[in-house]
């Protein structure tokens, strides 16, 4: 094993501290190294000039075969035509959702939550018209229209018990309340 003070240095010994930054120069002095603005009102020297250069094309030389009448021309400044642009490629469309397959199932939850009965009844009939449908025209909503049918069925079916139950029990219940107070 080795001795860890080997090195000449104690093991209980503290690092020296990192070297400070210097501290930055107060609000509105110039750094040292910095040459500074010029001072107000004084005009900077001028850029030199650009180079020369020839603008446009150059002219037709006297003799040259001179454009025929009637040729298309462009106008002086006019852009270059281009072809059109590349159909963009994507994914194609797919078959559209059967409306009715679409209503069925919105109706079914309607009556399911907001208008008993008469939305579940919608939905019930809807849906089994949009899968008359579905079979000859290829659309798309098949999910849609038997959750609807069977949304309409299941919830219609639960009402009817409710009014049943409620008719068995509830009403000769109140009732039989009802005659015991009389008495």
């Amino acid at each position: 094993m080795s001795d860890p003070t080997q090195d000449g240095s104690a093991p209980d010994a503290p690092t020296p501290p990192p070297p400070a930054h210097p501290d930055a120069p107060a609000y509105g002095t110039t750094p040292p190294d910095y040459p500074g603005a010029p001072a107000y009102g004084t005009i900077p020297p001028p850029y030199a000039a650009p180079p020369a250069q020839q603008y446009g094309a150059p002219q037709q030389q006297y003799g040259a075969p001179q454009q025929q009448y009637g040729a298309p021309q462009q106008p002086y400044g006019a852009a270059p035509q281009y072809a059109a642009a590349p159909g963009y490629g994507g994914y194609p469309a797919g078959p559209k959702y059967n409306v009715m397959a679409i209503v069925s199932f919105v109706s079914s939850l309607v009556g399911l939550f907001v208008i008993p009965i008469i939305g579940q009844i919608v939905g019930i009939i809807t849906g089994h018209i949009s899968l008359n449908q579905l079979k000859t025209s290829g659309e798309n909503g098949r999910g849609l229209a038997l959750a609807g049918t069977i949304i309409g069925w299941v919830s219609l079916g639960l009402a009817v018990l409710a009014i049943i139950l409620i008719f068995a029990f509830v009403i000769p219940l109140a009732i039989a309340n009802g005659a015991r107070l009389r008495s």
